[in-house]
């Protein structure tokens, strides 16, 4: 079998052609090119150099990942009883992803190397890419592959629809106003531009070739405006320190732990009022909770935050096999079964009282209710309505002998009560509705009355605590009317 010698065309002028491919385009080796749409080609054609151009599949295939795949098979081909010539733009090693399939291809490789368009790129923005530069594909471009604390070199923005795409995710990210770099044919002498412009005016351009790049520079420190989860570590880690703050530095993972709940409650109370401004933040401070005690946890050499993750991304692929494994599954309830017994293999719990026990210790209306759908699970559960109504009459029969027999405050009354609620979360599982959120909608109403019943005594002189209790009673009553829930 032949060998195939990639070589780098560099960015476009002929100039920059280095002395291994002029030696290789004159070997007399059969010339293969991934496209002819680059500068550099004229060479080829001012010699009468023959050469064989890719361009057809991509007119011919529905995506660049079926043209890579085609000019892979076909450069194999060609090389089994000879030594090619395969010429890429640039350097072969950068954005190529027909060299990265070749080389995990059991073949005969030469790389012969040429300038990237990167250099040209960092000479035009004249910045230097050791203070942080992340080179990224436009054509596979999202959030994801975002940050802000580096420049972006943005590449193989190809047409005006990947350069509008690119420009959704700048803006959702960055801002409309935030400045960057459109740049054409760098290193092409006499044809390079350069526009320093804002984001929202980056699908204005109709110059948009295979030799287009978007330069986005990183967000200033001093007048931050947007942070990632990186920045969110480094403050952290300042409060922590000695010239942080007092009180960050004497918190303990015990002093904060009432703080996950308060916040996990007050991000539901954002959705149950629908706040979007109001969810954006308190899930900020559910991550900052996550944040506090992952650095808590790093100081005493117990874990940091990678272990969180790590732990989280691992636990998501183990009970998602139907994703990640292409597992069949018919519908939601068989995913949350699988969830459940995934999660119970992986902690060794096989008797039906160890996952009651396995419940975590939650506010006490949501751990009866997890309770009651385990043991609704394995058919411990009323046939119909009339069984969970029934109970709760029972329950409450009971209650009012208990208060008839015992003192208030007595464990009996207790006990009594504590049955009448469990028996009342039961009906409202049964009926299909959390008990946690609709004792929240109640509380919410409560005090939306309230406010309504103050609002009402506005100008009168009187407040609340003046009035009597059939006072009250008629503004309640005023407040039911209107409707204020």
């Amino acid at each position: 079998m032949g060998k195939i010698y990639i070589i780098g065309l560099g960015p476009g002028s002929i100039d920059a052609l280095t002395l291994g491919a002029i030696k290789r385009i004159n070997s007399g080796d059969k010339n293969f090119l991934r496209t002819e749409k680059h500068p550099t080609v004229k060479y080829f054609k001012d010699r009468n150099i023959p050469y064989k151009s890719y361009d057809y599949l991509y007119e011919s295939e529905e995506d660049f990942a079926k043209v890579y795949e085609k000019i892979v098979e076909d450069l194999i081909n060609e090389s089994e009883d000879k030594d090619i010539n395969y010429y890429v733009p640039g350097n072969p090693l950068v954005a190529e992803k027909t060299v990265e399939l070749l080389m995990e291809k059991d073949v005969d490789l030469e790389i012969i190397s040429g300038m990237s368009f990167i250099e040209p790129i960092i000479e035009l923005v004249r910045r230097d890419p050791i203070n942080g530069l992340k080179l990224v594909d436009g054509a596979d471009f999202s959030s994801l592959v975002v940050d802000v604390n580096s420049d972006l070199l943005i590449t193989q923005v190809y047409n005006e629809r990947i350069l509008s795409e690119v420009k959704l995710v700048l803006s959702e990210i960055y801002g409309d106003e935030h400045e960057v770099y459109l740049i054409h044919s760098a290193g092409v002498k006499d044809e390079e531009e350069i526009h320093l412009i804002p984001v929202y005016e980056l699908d204005r351009d109709n110059k948009t070739t295979a030799l287009t790049s978007i330069y986005v520079p990183k967000v200033d420190k001093i007048n931050k405006k947007v942070f990632d989860f990186s920045d969110l570590l480094c403050i952290m880690k300042l409060l922590r320190s000695e010239n942080g703050c007092p009180w960050d530095k004497e918190q303990d993972h015990k002093s904060i732990r009432q703080s996950v709940i308060e916040e996990a409650y007050e991000v539901v109370d954002a959705i149950d009022n629908d706040d979007v401004d109001g969810l954006i933040e308190e899930l900020g401070d559910v991550l900052l909770q996550v944040i506090f005690h992952s650095q808590i946890a790093e100081e005493e050499g117990d874990f940091n935050i990678y272990d969180v993750m790590s732990t989280l991304g691992k636990k998501l692929i183990y009970r998602h096999p139907h994703v990640f494994s292409k597992k069949d599954v018919e519908n939601s309830a068989k995913v949350v079964y699988n969830w459940n017994m995934l999660k119970y293999s992986k902690r060794n719990i096989t008797k039906f009282t160890d996952k009651l026990k396995d419940i975590p210790r939650l506010p006490a209306l949501m751990v009866s209710f997890k309770i009651q759908e385990k043991a609704a699970e394995i058919g411990f559960d009323w046939e119909d309505m009339k069984g969970p109504l029934d109970k709760i009459k029972e329950e409450y029969e009971e209650v009012v002998e208990a208060i008839e027999k015992f003192e208030f405050g007595h464990e009996k009354i207790e006990d009594e009560i504590g049955d009448l609620l469990f028996a009342i979360v039961n009906l409202s599982r049964f009926l299909k509705i959390n008990p946690e959120v609709a004792l929240n909608r109640t509380i919410n109403k409560f005090i939306n009355r309230f406010e309504f019943m103050e609002k009402s005594l506005e100008g009168s002189g009187k407040s609340l605590e003046d009035m009597t209790l059939e006072e009250l009673d008629k503004l309640w009553n005023e407040s039911k009317l209107n409707k204020i829930h």
